[in-house]
């Protein structure tokens, strides 16, 4: 067996089933497979997070109810499972419980592909809506922490110290109807970008060439273009790429937004690029 291709499939906001990746595994083991890598060349491991909300967000939506007679009680759910994912993994000051729990999911993922897939597999990160927020804090925090310790030691208990884990292997970087812009108002100037392909990539495997593609449909109101965020996400960001996902009944609308995770346009080319990895590794 030659050198595998690990693959984080991270999810967004949302009440998320643990399966929520198996369709696009499927998928993409499908598409490798017709492009002449086999199924086993790829190792790929969904970042499960939401159960670090959920507890919280159920017992939210119980004492509201409790407080009194309210409308719209549907959408008001809704917005606690959607808009409550944002708002409880942003840090505030001298507590990052929540953040540090969600990235510890990730360390696992990491490590678990490690693990399987080798300690310096190329690695390539999928990632949709507040998972594309959560995938670059996590990658930007593995590429700054040996200058700035940006990870708590909780987080770092989860990790070897293998060159996958550390983040040197980032290869490709695929964010799905991304709200990154939105978070980059939190920063001067729309804040820095993870760098894709990883710095340190070229130790590991010289003449790869990664990317990072921002797939947006036009109707996702919470999918935003990258590249213009400012000089720096230009540099990083391979392309924006506009697609149109979703049913016919929802893919001119704003529920767009979960039509991402097996749609052709999205899939053939990540399938297509990851191919091209293998290849490079296995001469």
């Amino acid at each position: 067996m030659g050198q595998r291709v690990a693959v984080a499939i991270i999810h967004g906001i949302g009440r998320t089933e643990p399966d929520f990746a198996d369709g696009m595994m499927a998928d993409l083991r499908r598409r490798v497979s017709d492009g002449g890598a086999a199924a086993i060349d790829l190792v790929m491991k969904p970042v499960f997070w939401s159960p670090v909300f959920q507890a919280e967000e159920d017992e939210l939506s119980r004492r509201t109810k409790a407080g009194g007679p309210t409308c719209w009680r549907p959408l008001r759910e809704f917005m606690v499972s959607f808009a409550g994912d944002a708002v409880a993994y942003q840090p505030v000051p001298g507590d990052r419980g929540i953040y540090d729990k969600v990235h510890q999911v990730a360390a696992r993922t990491f490590r678990a592909l490690s693990e399987e897939a080798g300690p310096k597999a190329p690695l390539c990160v999928i990632a949709h809506s507040l998972g594309t927020v959560i995938a670059s804090n996590y990658l930007y925090d593995l590429q700054t922490h040996p200058t700035k310790k940006l990870i708590a030691d909780h987080v770092l208990a989860e990790m070897r110290p293998t060159p996958l884990e550390k983040g040197e292997t980032l290869t490709l970087f695929y964010t799905l109807g991304s709200p990154i812009a939105l978070w980059g108002l939190r920063y001067p100037d729309y804040g820095k970008p993870v760098q894709v392909p990883s710095p340190d990539l070229a130790r590991h495997w010289p003449g790869i060439v990664g990317e990072w593609v921002n797939f947006y449909d036009k109707d996702d109101v919470l999918g935003y273009p990258l590249k213009k965020v400012n000089a720096a996400y230009g540099e990083s960001v391979t392309r924006d790429r506009a697609v149109d996902v979703g049913s016919i009944w929802t893919g001119w609308t704003p529920m767009s937004h979960e039509g991402y995770w097996t749609d052709k346009k999205v899939t053939r080319p990540i399938a297509r690029a990851l191919v091209d990895v293998w290849k490079a590794v296995n001469p």
